[in-house]
């Protein structure tokens, strides 16, 4: 049914759930996987002495290496082909925007996330990638929960 999966990476536990999802789906459908993994430059919005975006930029280059290094381990053991691609946001293109364009440029037949749940206040002032991603996209989205993955405590007896 699939055969090119893109699947967000951001290296929360929420976003491997989904890279274990679309690993699975990958492997049992014969498809081709890319992790994709996107350097959000934030903006500064002040200015602080001493303070250098540079930093973080540079250790979010170097955590997506790790993941895909991680990633392309956890594929090979599972004989999944495709490899880690990743690209750097913008106030121009947004995470969302740069997601959705990865997934077109590599044709991809669907898309797979992890969404944190957020709701209500936190979600009107965090937004959500995934809520961004599913409204524009052009290709199913298959959104993994955060809670995926957690066993569900046991209803206790009523004596």
């Amino acid at each position: 049914m699939y055969k090119r999966i893109l699947v967000a990476v951001d290296g929360s536990n929420t976003s491997r759930r989904a890279f274990e999802a679309a690993l699975n789906l990958a492997s049992s459908m014969g498809a081709m996987l890319r992790p994709f993994y996107v350097v959000e430059n934030t903006p500064v919005y002040f200015e602080a002495p001493g303070y250098d975006p540079s930093i973080l930029r540079t250790r979010m280059i170097e955590q997506g290496k790790e993941l895909g290094t991680e990633f392309a381990t956890a594929m090979r053991e599972r004989g999944v082909s495709g490899e880690m691609a990743s690209a750097e946001a913008t106030s121009l293109d947004d995470v969302s925007t740069v997601v959705l364009k990865a997934a077109a440029d590599f044709n991809a037949d669907l898309l797979v996330m992890g969404t944190h749940g957020r709701r209500g206040v936190q979600r009107l002032f965090l937004g959500s990638v995934a809520e961004r991603c599913v409204r524009q996209a052009a290709l199913p989205v298959l959104l993994i929960p955060s809670a995926a993955g957690h066993e569900q405590p046991e209803a206790k007896d009523a004596a």
